[in-house]
């Protein structure tokens, strides 16, 4: 089998930012990767979970939600991945942005987070996704579009 281009980037180079992860036609998949790879730091299982919700609730929300295809979390529990189609890089950016600044202050119920509309609604942590999402914003305004490529992390 071929290799997929995600195994190509260097994990233990790879910091925390926003990548083009893949390009399939129109849609792109981007790398929002909170957490630096292999470092003992992960997101845990609940605050990855809140910020899947909160995040594809911001990003389908917004001004940018006709070229959102999907917000997902990644099983190595560094990030998620987040599909987009018709935006631009800096459009990118600027909804990643957006939602995390959202998800940093967010008060009240979780979206979607009732046992009726989610698979496992009592793994949520909304500290521990306030916690992450402020910490990452740090590191989502110090970016620019040119940042946004794995470039530097090929092997």
């Amino acid at each position: 089998m071929e290799r997929i281009a995600s195994f190509s980037v260097d994990h233990t180079k790879l910091k925390r930012g926003i990548y083009l992860s893949r390009q399939d036609g129109e849609v792109k998949t981007w790398d929002v990767r909170i957490k630096e790879p292999n470092k003992g730091d992960y997101l845990s299982t609940g605050a990855a979970h809140t910020i899947e919700h909160l995040f594809a609730t911001c990003a389908r929300n917004s001004k940018y939600r006709d070229g959102v295809v999907y917000v997902g979390p990644m099983g190595c529990r560094t990030g998620a991945y987040f599909l987009t189609r018709g935006l631009t890089d800096q459009e990118v950016l600027g909804c990643v942005i957006e939602s995390f600044r959202f998800m940093s202050c967010f008060e009240g119920e979780i979206p979607g987070a009732k046992e009726a509309e989610c698979g496992n609604y009592l793994d949520h942590d909304l500290e521990g996704c306030r916690r992450e999402a402020a910490e990452y914003l740090k590191v989502l305004e110090k970016l620019s579009p040119e940042d946004m490529r794995y470039t530097a992390y090929l092997d």
